[in-house]
C-alpha cells in the first residue's frame, strides 16, 4: 500500500518543483484576507523554544542583537512576551511584507492557483525554520543570520541543522529540482550535499555605470515577480521559468551556468 500511495504521489507530482523564498522584516497583519485556508507550520514547538529564548532578552538587548531601533525593539519585546497568550495569526505569505512580497502581491493571486501555491512555495523562516505559504504564524522579528545562542547551539545555522534540509528531502520527489529565490543568508540554512534535488539559482541584474549588477533591492522584487509567474502560470517544468519576462527582465544566456541562471535587463 505504501509503495503504492508513493507511486501515485510521483505521478502527481512528476515534472513539478520547489521554489524557495526568504522571509521579510516587515509585516502585515491589518490588510483585509482574501483566502481563508490555513494550514499548520510543521515546526510549531521548535518556534516556541525560541520564543522562549527571546523572552528572557530585554529591549536594549535586542537592539544590540538585532542591530535595530529602540522603537522596534519595544515592539519585538511585547511580541516575544505575548507569544504564548497571543491570538494574533495569519497566513505566511499574507503576513510578510517587504520587496519579494511587493513582486509576489499575494492578495492578487486567483483562488485557482492556491493549491499551486501551497504546494510549490516554501518560505524559509529563523523563528520557524521552513513554512508552507497558509501555515499560521504569529508576529515574530528572527532573522536566519541573528547570532542567538540557544542552550549549545551557538547560533540559528547551527539550531536548524540539517532539519529544514530534512523536512525538504521528505516533499521533494524524483527529479524535483530546488529554484532557490532566497537570499544567501536564509539559503545558509540548506545543506545541498544532504539535498536529494538539482538546486537552480536565478540571479537578476540591472546595468549600472557599464556592467550589470546585482541591485538588492530589486533583485528581492525580481525573486517575488518569478514566484508569482511560476504561480499564474502554475508552472511544473523548471526551464519554462526561463521564459520569464517581467519588468524588463530577460534570460541571459550568455551569463548563466546550468545552475545559475542569470537574468537582466
Amino acid at each position: 500500500m505504501r509503495k503504492a500511495l508513493r507511486t501515485l504521489r510521483e505521478i502527481i507530482q512528476k515534472d513539478n518543483m520547489k521554489i524557495l523564498l526568504s522571509p521579510a522584516k516587515t509585516l502585515d497583519y491589518e490588510t483585509k484576507l482574501t483566502i481563508s485556508k490555513t494550514s499548520k507550520p510543521l515546526f510549531v514547538a521548535k518556534a516556541d523554544k525560541l520564543n522562549k529564548v527571546l523572552q528572557n532578552k530585554t529591549p536594549k538587548q535586542l537592539v544590540s542583537l538585532m542591530k535595530i531601533s529602540d522603537k522596534l525593539a519595544d515592539l519585538n519585546w511585547q511580541r516575544n512576551q505575548d507569544w504564548a497568550k497571543t491570538k494574533v495569526f495569519r497566513q505566511a505569505v499574507y503576513a510578510f511584507k517587504g520587496a519579494a512580497y511587493v513582486g509576489l502581491d499575494a492578495y492578487t493571486i486567483s483562488e485557482i492557483n492556491i493549491d499551486y501555491l501551497q504546494n510549490t512555495l516554501r518560505i524559509l523562516s529563523g523563528q520557524y525554520g521552513i513554512l508552507k505559504p497558509l501555515d499560521l504564524i504569529k508576529p515574530y522579528r528572527l532573522e536566519m543570520g541573528t547570532k542567538l545562542v540557544i542552550e549549545t547551539h551557538k547560533n540559528l545555522y547551527n539550531f536548524w541543522d540539517a532539519q529544514v534540509t530534512d523536512a525538504l528531502n521528505n516533499e521533494l520527489v524524483e527529479d524535483e529540482p530546488i529554484i532557490n529565490l532566497a537570499s544567501n543568508e536564509y539559503f545558509k540554512v540548506i545543506k545541498p550535499n544532504l539535498l536529494k534535488a538539482k538546486i537552480i539559482t536565478p540571479i537578476f541584474k540591472d546595468f549600472k555605470n557599464g556592467q550589470y549588477k546585482v541591485i538588492s533591492f530589486y533583485a528581492k522584487k525580481a525573486r517575488g515577480m518569478m514566484t508569482r509567474f511560476a504561480i499564474d502560470n502554475q508552472i511544473k517544468d523548471a526551464e519554462k521559468l526561463k521564459t520569464f519576462a517581467r519588468d524588463s527582465y530577460g534570460y541571459d544566456e550568455k551569463l548563466s551556468t546550468k545552475t545559475q541562471w542569470v537574468f537582466t535587463r
